[in-house]
């Protein structure tokens, strides 16, 4: 039968019991349920009789009376339908004049999003409340259930359970339980509050609050994160109790205080803003006065700005912005936003402005030193200019790239510089898909004026520079068909060549400002510079020559590839100016024999490695090399091997071993270990191990590596003695930081010095 009530409100304020209950609280971004987590589930409701009329509410029951047009008693498999809301119970009575509604034995009510099962039911529309008792509840595609002695719902949907539990293990004695004397939930306010909560693990209490409150939707809301706690030689026993505050929709902050035994209390805090196309990140921490230092009353900081966003049409605005109070501070107290062995925090400010063929952009640069190291230079400013324009013939190009850079330094022993230039002429690229041939004929004009030279000084006070540029880059592409173990494949053979000719001429006169060697690798081979920046552009007349082999696999998916090619110097010439000549083993007539080598055996190994060769003399300059086997995501063994020999005039060989694994479903370990094969030695030590059930996880890591003294920043440089070791401890249940999720332990692999690089991206 369809039963139309005068105000079935009330009832209806039951649907407000979705998924948001006891979400408690959104304190950390999640990212969904764990896939191979069970959720129990119910079977839908059905009614015997079919449903006509969706907006009615239809009231299925084997028997049924009705007294006085007042009082409608149902019993015997009572079914109450009302869109997708469902009760089942064994009677069920509605009372028109006093617009109640009540019904006993066996309820069961469900929506979409939740389960629940109670003793009774009562609805008042006067009371303007519903009203379960015994009732217990299970969210829909969700772990989350639990228990109340008695359930109220308002007709607002406000949500009031007394003597109630809460948690997300499935098992029939959870491992967690959370219980409280009363808990408030309001999704038109999104806020929950609990009171007299106790927190029960494996049955035993572990945690009382008197009071707390907590978000019940996907909305941010302000609380407590989970603390981390761990240790190092150097800050003693470490307690990081982070409190997350949501200040608006596009701005949060996060505080934390973070405890050091050796050092102190510090306070780390983090302020996040969104703004139409602008975005940032403001970072502060600070610590008062250290502990561990005699005498020295003064605050430790470091401060950090990044900004990034569009504020109108074609401008970009970049900034990047560290300060720090003093040199050892990475060393003594480590932060998440540089590591322990960098020797210099960066810092930029940039403009640009971009229209289709043309674009400019405003930077100002610095690096702020740490430790005896040479003062590096800033740019205060450097201006840029990009034009680019296309020509009718062959699809050429005539580009132009201006620069305007005042470089300064606070090291007064130093000179400072403003440094003119421009570079125009025309590309000619001509591609097809079985060749290509690119052109590049340019002129490069610089000018310094150099201030702030010694009397002894090598340098001049003006100096021009005019150099003519010729490039010409061009190769084939070759491939065939061929067959190996059934499986049909093709091969390429890719081979390229080059001419460079720049005119040779002496830059002794002229200072190093931010010019630096590039790699020496392959891909190198075949660019058209030797440094970076303009205060040194290598004399060239030369050839690079190249050749690549590839086999694809039937969906063109690499699986093995070779390229060798090394360069020819002509006229035996140097390609390197006196002043800037380093180590280097290559002769005058030719590079070092550059390779690469890749192979992906299947889906699970995979081998890779590069090498630089100087055939004449017979010594290998740099290597790498790495195997890796990853059979699941987090299932890897990944062992590389690195060989310079020559980095800051110092030789290094290291090798490393990460490894990843599931012990069972529920334990996971990470380790790694890196070795250096020169003096013989650990360089860093690294293991992890990872408890992760469906409802709570448990997290342990202890790392023990080289310490790097700002005065010995190089890693080979340690006395073999000076290490640095501690461990970290985590908890999570899950649940209580949002929607359920899996832990993870990505972050793990990039806790060490080292990190972890994916499948040949190892270069450090």
């Amino acid at each position: 039968m369809h039963f139309h009530p005068t105000n079935f409100s009330s009832i209806l304020a039951l649907c407000s019991l979705t998924f948001y209950l006891f979400t408690i609280p959104a304190f950390a971004e999640q990212q969904g349920i764990a896939d191979t987590c069970p959720v129990k589930s119910f079977a839908k409701i059905n009614a015997t009789k079919k449903i006509t009329d969706i907006n009615a509410i239809t009231i299925v029951s084997k028997s049924s009376s009705i007294i006085r047009n007042e009082l409608a008693h149902f019993s015997g498999d009572v079914v109450l339908i009302n869109k997708d809301q469902r009760i089942s119970a064994q009677q069920l009575e509605f009372n028109r004049l006093k617009e109640s509604f009540n019904a006993q034995g066996n309820i069961h009510y469900q929506a979409d999003s939740i389960d629940i099962l109670a003793k009774s039911i009562t609805a008042n529309n006067n009371q303007q409340a519903t009203v379960l008792t015994g009732a217990s509840y299970q969210l829909a595609n969700n772990p989350a259930h639990g228990s109340a002695k008695k359930l109220t719902i308002s007709a607002k949907g406000d949500l009031i359970l007394k003597d109630s539990s809460f948690t997300t293990c499935q098992q029939v004695q959870p491992d967690w339980l959370l219980e409280a004397s009363k808990i408030y939930i309001s999704t038109r306010k999104n806020r929950g509050e609990a009171y007299n909560a106790k927190l029960k693990f494996f049955g035993v209490p572990v945690f009382y609050i008197p009071y707390f409150s907590f978000p019940v939707t996907n909305e941010r809301k302000s609380g407590l994160l989970y603390p981390k706690i761990g240790s190092s030689n150097r800050a003693g026993l470490k307690i990081a109790t982070p409190y997350y505050i949501n200040i608006a929709k596009n701005m949060d902050a996060t505080i934390t205080p973070k405890y050091m035994s050796k050092r102190g209390v510090q306070l780390l805090t983090e302020f996040r803003y969104l703004s139409n196309l602008q975005s940032g990140v403001i970072n502060l921490e600070y610590l008062n006065k250290d502990q561990s230092l005699n005498n020295n009353n003064d605050a430790r900081y470091l401060a950090r700005i990044q900004h990034t966003g569009t504020f109108a049409d074609n401008f970009r605005v970049y900034v990047d912005y560290t300060t720090i109070s003093d040199d050892n501070y990475l060393v003594d107290i480590e932060s998440d936003h540089y590591s322990s062995n960098d020797a210099y925090l960066y810092q930029v400010g940039e403009l640009s402005y971009f229209t289709d063929n043309w674009q400019a952009t405003v930077k100002l640069q610095d690096f702020e030193v740490l430790g005896d190291h040479v003062q590096s230079y800033r740019t205060v400013p450097q201006i840029e200019f990009n034009h680019f324009q296309e020509l009718s013939f062959l699809n050429s190009s005539f580009d132009i790239y201006s620069e305007f850079s005042r470089f300064e330094t606070p090291d007064v022993n130093l000179p400072t510089a403003n440094r003119y230039h421009i570079e125009a002429g025309f590309n000619i690229p001509i591609s097809s898909p079985a060749w290509f041939l690119n052109s590049e004929f340019k002129v490069l004009q610089t000018y310094y004026q150099q201030e702030r030279l010694n009397s002894n000084s090598t340098l001049a006070k003006n100096v021009s520079r005019t150099l003519p540029k010729v490039r010409i880059h061009g190769g084939i592409n070759l491939d065939r068909e061929l067959s190996y173990f059934n499986s049909n494949l093709t091969q390429t053979l890719e081979p390229q060549i080059q001419y460079l000719y720049i005119t040779d001429k002496d830059q002794s006169n002229i200072g190093i400002y931010d010019t630096t060697p590039l790699q020496d690798d392959y891909n190198g081979l075949f660019r058209s510079q030797r440094f970076s920046g303009l205060d040194r552009i290598a004399a060239a007349n030369q050839f690079s020559w190249g050749l690549t082999s590839r086999i694809l696999s039937a969906s063109n998916k690499e699986i093995f590839r070779l390229s060798v090619g090394k360069i020819l110097y002509l006229n035996n010439s140097n390609p390197i100016p006196k002043s800037s000549q380093n180590n280097s083993t290559a002769s005058a007539s030719q590079s070092a024999l550059a390779g690469d080598v890749f192979y992906q055996i299947n889906n699970k190994w995979q081998l890779g490695g590069d090498i630089q060769y100087d055939t004449e003399l017979g010594l290998t300059n740099k290597s790498q090399a790495n195997i890796d086997y990853q059979y699941t995501k987090n299932h890897l063994i990944q062992l590389n091997h690195r060989f310079s020999r020559s980095v800051t005039d110092n030789k290094i060989e290291q090798v490393s071993l990460l490894a990843s694994g599931k012990i069972n479903k529920d334990w996971q370990f990470v380790a790694r270990l890196t070795k250096d094969l020169i003096h013989r030695r650990s360089i860093e030590t690294y293991a992890g191990l990872q408890y992760e059930s469906c409802c709570w996880a448990l997290r342990f890591a202890y790392h023990r590596n080289i310490n790097s003294k700002i005065d010995e920043q190089v890693l080979f440089n340690q006395p073999h003695d000076e290490f640095d070791s501690g461990f970290m401890l985590q908890f999570v249940i899950k649940g209580l930081g949002g929607q359920q999720s899996s832990v993870g332990i990505e972050d793990m692999f990039n806790s060490s010095i080292f990190g972890y690089k994916r499948p040949y991206f190892l270069n450090n």
